[in-house]
């Protein structure tokens, strides 16, 4: 079904950019082979339509694009301009947003149909518009200033491991599609995290409260930090979500997660494409009811629970999360779980800490392919930690359970050879219930062990070794 599609030419203004793209057909989500435990979102169809002006010199366009939003909220239709980039100067809160689609016109990022990706599975995209939801229409290139000094000083602040966010988004009923691309302008910070570890780096999407929404068809590309941080948010799919940013210096684009989950339920991520430098998901503290499906990751720590337990005093929770169908290259991991000791431990400057409680519960791992990655599988309660006599002696209390691992294949990178994977508790009792079956993964020498302390070995479908890796 098809509604009615805006089609606007706004005469020029002094200083501001004709517009001159129409409003995009809606991309149906199809949810496959798993659906989401509260289906996908499908928002009410939207009667008015915004453009977003751009002052088209590099200048501020955080007011343009304010007044876009406030004009259209409550059930329009938001465009921005397919040949115009806006640039983004300005601390913005978008928690306001409620019943309002976002767009960008899409630059041949997928075609129409049924195609098989470079994933190695199949993705179907009907781009048919659907008449019960609200776009926000991003056709252009958003670009955030790399002024440093602003954004230390002005971005929103979140509460967890010194998260910053370029602008808050939330609200409900909110859709986002087109094709088009953020830019965080990466570069300058990772030159400047390489002088100074403390800086705060902004996240290109930070979300907070946002439910009942959708993410689509969307770019992002060189963020500063993590690439999405979503706190206190339900309900929300992100699909065919396409994710890089090298850096072209010396310095190594750090921390550089695809999505962080905080405080939040619900959340669908599927059929997205990540090249980054850190996990490609994680599921921080007080994740659940999560599902991950169909995403290739390349160059990542993996998809990874946790790290919990990193802030003493706090019990963290991460529960029913469903991992599957997914291809990892070239990463540090494929299927990881990491938790702090009970005692203070420290990765880097920026990232100590240890001492919290908590538990993990009735995850699962299913259909991983395995290409030059470290370790297809990592379970630790030493996160933070080299000193494996010292983990010991202070284990930590967070308990993980019903861990259900299986369908893996491909082959592991040499760095750990012989070892394949690894399981590691502090204590024993604590890891309870930790299954992995038909584990079809070797390292390149041909062999598939694995180091495993405190485990129950009888479930891991591994080779146990007590050899800790190198």
């Amino acid at each position: 079904m098809r509604s009615s599609v805006c089609t606007a030419l706004l005469a020029s203004v002094a200083g501001v950019t004709a517009i001159v793209s129409e409003a995009s057909s809606r991309p149906e989500v199809i949810a496959s082979p798993f659906q989401p435990r509260l289906g996908v979102p499908s928002p009410p169809e939207r009667t008015k339509t915004c453009y977003v002006k751009t002052n088209g010199n590099g200048t501020d366009d955080s007011d343009n694009i304010l007044s876009a939003f406030n004009e259209c909220n409550n059930g329009g239709h938001v465009i921005f301009d397919k040949n115009s980039t806006y640039t983004i100067g300005t601390y913005m809160d978008w928690t306001f947003l409620q019943s309002i689609d976002i767009e960008r016109v899409p630059a041949a990022m997928v075609a129409e149909g049924q195609y098989r990706g470079r994933f190695g599975f199949d993705a179907v995209y009907n781009w048919e518009r659907a008449a019960d939801r609200l776009p926000l229409d991003i056709q252009g290139t958003i670009k955030f200033t790399d002024d440093t000094d602003y954004w230390q000083e002005n971005s929103y602040k979140f509460i967890f491991q010194n998260a910053t966010s370029f602008f808050k988004l939330g609200g409900d009923d909110v859709f986002i599609y087109g094709g088009g691309t953020l830019d965080g302008s990466g570069q300058t910070w990772y030159d400047l995290y390489a002088k100074d570890k403390y800086i705060l780096r902004p996240v290109l999407i930070g979300i907070d409260g946002l439910s009942n929404s959708i993410l689509t068809d969307l770019n992002l590309r060189y963020s500063p930090m993590y690439y999405v941080f979503m706190a206190n948010a339900t309900d929300v799919v992100f699909n065919n979500i396409n994710i890089n940013g090298d850096s072209t210096s010396s310095n190594v684009a750090k921390n550089t997660d695809g999505w962080d989950t905080y405080r939040s339920s619900d959340i669908t991520i599927m059929n997205s494409w990540v090249n980054n430098g850190d996990d490609c998901v994680s599921f921080k503290p007080n994740s659940t009811n999560i599902l991950v499906q169909s995403t290739y990751c390349n160059g990542s720590h993996g998809i990874s629970v946790g790290s919990l337990g990193q802030y003493k005093g706090e019990y963290d929770i991460v529960e029913n999360v469903y991992v599957a169908n997914m291809s990892m290259h070239n990463s540090g991991a494929g299927a990881r779980i990491k938790v702090w000791p009970n005692t203070q431990s420290a990765l880097s400057g920026d990232l100590q800490g240890g001492g919290g409680d908590g538990h993990v519960k009735n995850i699962t791992y299913d259909g991983m392919f395995i290409d030059n990655v470290d370790l297809a599988i990592q379970v630790t309660q030493c996160y933070g930690q080299k000193n494996t006599t010292l983990c010991l002696e202070y284990p930590s209390p967070l308990t993980i359970s019903e861990i259900y691992i299986k369908n893996f294949t491909g082959t592991t990178s040499k760095k750990y050879s012989p070892e394949i994977a690894s399981f590691a508790c502090s204590s024993a009792g604590v890891c309870d219930d930790i299954y992995a079956s038909d584990i079809n993964v070797s390292s390149p020498s041909g062999t598939a062990q694995a180091y495993c302390l405190n485990m129950n070995e009888t479930s891991l479908a591994v080779k146990c070794t007590s050899d800790e890796l190198d």
